[in-house]
């Protein structure tokens, strides 16, 4: 693993070995979750917990920024956390962990096309559209032995094209990030969309699923704590610090580990069947993303960077 002057390499190693263990471990922890808490009260309780133990570190306090600006920054945030988390969280209810892992891989393919329609200098070239045609064709060929006969249910299928869209939002947002909030730091910018998103997750949950029964088991308390310290608190602190001592063609390549941390997890811990899609179009799949992350042969062939990654700076997507 390449690294830049300035820290020791187990230093480096374990840091980012963290990353994608604790990122990889999040879709199963999310099912286990959703055992005892109805999808946006337990996404809304973690973004709550995570943005306040983020509070210290993030500025967000002292920050003096313009109206404009803390409008534009809530805004995105309803497209990087909000909305697209609480797609997560129901679509997960329907679907295998490991298939929504795959399927959010597909991230850094989206990505591309993302930053093609609203950033006119990024060009699709013939290596970005190899990328998006294996993950397209990983998405049809992970659902084939349901197609045939295994039985494609509604909430199956709700549950991918959920995944999807969320998918597409954070990338979304992403690009919007990089177009008007890069003088933002980019700890403000987690901190403050994560508390924010909270709230309204909260307020969506008072408002529909009221009628739902919520069991605040330790099995409860113990998933959102991990997920909100754990998964979202510290991998950010540690992206943060990986950001300016590791390459970023290292930190890119960041997503397709915790996507097989997910799926092992996803078999090992929850019993997930694996069978021929899963491994077909899971290769496929994460074939597309490793060539989306390759790295440009020109300055043409640059994919709109992400200034956000967990959400904020050039580096991976977020996990659930």
């Amino acid at each position: 693993m390449p690294s830049m002057p300035g820290a020791s390499r187990p230093r480096l190693l374990l840091a980012y070995s963290a990353c994608f263990l604790l990122w990889g471990s999040t879709w199963a922890v999310v099912k286990v979750g959703l055992e005892d808490l109805p999808p946006l009260r337990f996404v809304g309780a973690r973004m709550l917990l995570a943005g306040l133990v983020l509070l210290p570190f993030s500025g967000l306090l002292r920050a003096k920024l313009g109206a404009r600006t803390w409008g534009m920054l809530m805004g995105v945030g309803v497209l990087q956390i909000a909305f697209p988390y609480a797609l997560l969280f129901i679509a997960q209810q329907w679907i295998p962990s490991s298939w929504s892992a795959l399927l959010f891989s597909t991230y850094a393919v989206w990505l591309l096309v993302v930053g093609r329609l609203l950033l006119p200098d990024q060009p699709l070239t013939p290596l970005k559209l190899s990328s998006a045609g294996l993950g397209l064709t990983g998405i049809v060929a992970l659902q084939y032995e349901h197609l045939h006969g295994l039985g494609l249910t509604g909430l199956v299928m709700a549950g991918c094209v959920l995944t999807l869209l969320a998918t597409v939002s954070i990338c979304l947002a992403n690009v919007l990030v990089q177009r008007s909030l890069a003088h933002v730091p980019t700890s403000l910018v987690v901190c403050a969309q994560t508390l924010s998103s909270s709230v309204l997750l909260l307020a969506a949950s008072a408002a529909f699923e009221s009628h739902l029964p919520g069991h605040w088991t330790p099995r409860a308390l113990l998933a959102i704590a991990y997920l909100a310290v754990c998964a979202t608190a510290l991998t950010y602190l540690l992206l943060f610090w990986l950001l300016s001592h590791m390459p970023l063609a290292a930190i890119g390549a960041m997503p397709l580990l915790d996507t097989l941390v997910a799926v092992l997890l996803g078999v090992v811990m929850l019993g997930e069947r694996v069978d021929s899609s899963l491994l077909v179009g899971g290769a496929l799949i994460l074939s597309g993303a490793a060539l989306a992350n390759l790295p440009p042969s020109s300055p043409l062939d640059a994919p709109a960077a992400s200034p956000r990654s967990e959400p904020g700076g050039s580096a991976p997507r977020k996990a659930a």
